[in-house]
């Protein structure tokens, strides 16, 4: 079963493209600071060990994998009032 835990925080590149700034997401979890890599957060998905969630303005939004143009992204579940809930969390120390 999926441990689920909650994205706080991110790290970005100087990028532009959107599905591509991300290369870091972090958090608390059990009292312990933790931060994967874009890839490591994406297999945690893929495989069943990660249900990553936001919570962003009062609204818990679930973390999905997602593929543009043959790349894979983290992305929050359509959300009519934040539409980028990923890039709006600050950075992970």
């Amino acid at each position: 079963m999926a441990t689920s835990v909650q994205i706080s925080c991110i790290n970005k590149d100087d990028r532009y493209n959107a599905y591509e700034r991300i290369t870091h997401v972090g958090g608390i979890h059990n009292n312990q600071r933790w931060k994967l890599t874009l890839n490591d957060g994406i297999t945690g998905i893929e495989n069943g060990t990660y249900a990553f969630y936001t919570y962003v303005n009062g609204h818990v939004r679930k973390v999905i994998v997602a593929t543009r143009s043959g790349r894979k992204y983290l992305k929050t579940e359509a959300d009519n009032d934040t539409p980028d809930n990923l890039l709006s969390l600050p950075e992970c120390p």
